[in-house]
């Protein structure tokens, strides 16, 4: 199955395990489950869905693992939220908190030209700081 039409809960939950895996955690539905807020049931038919994408190795009660092709597509999803997460807060002055609620659910609208074009900016600004001198958390 193609990837490119993951809902956008199935890329929170495949962003979720990949932080776990990231950091190095065994994450189990359970847990996910409470990460993510989301109750046992909502969580198994994900993971299921998951599994038929070949996007995950996990069965019922076991340690959820990114396979190959898991673990490319919630690299993306993560370089996605990530790249809005900084612009909001370096460049819009977003508390962390704001800016990780925001990035997440933009992360799953934004098109690739948009997100590169918010990533450029990004870049630039942090070149040129002048820029950001009148646009600054004292002058809002």
């Amino acid at each position: 199955m193609d990837t490119k039409n993951l809902s956008s809960g199935l890329e929170d939950y495949i962003e979720a395990i990949y932080i776990a895996d990231i950091n190095k955690t065994q994450l189990k539905g359970a847990e996910l489950a409470r990460n993510l807020n989301i109750s046992r049931a909502s969580v198994s038919e994900a993971l299921a869905k998951l599994v038929s994408r070949d996007l995950i190795q996990y069965e019922s009660y076991g340690v959820i693992k990114l396979t190959e092709k898991g673990k490319a597509e919630a690299v993306r999803v993560y370089h996605k939220h990530s790249i809005l997460k900084e612009f909001f807060e370096k460049i819009l002055f977003l508390t962390p908190e704001e800016a990780e609620e925001v990035g997440c659910k933009i992360e799953h609208i934004v098109s690739k030209n948009v997100l590169e074009k918010i990533r450029q900016y990004t870049l630039y600004c942090e070149r040129h700081p002048e820029i950001r001198e009148d646009f600054s958390k004292e002058n809002l």
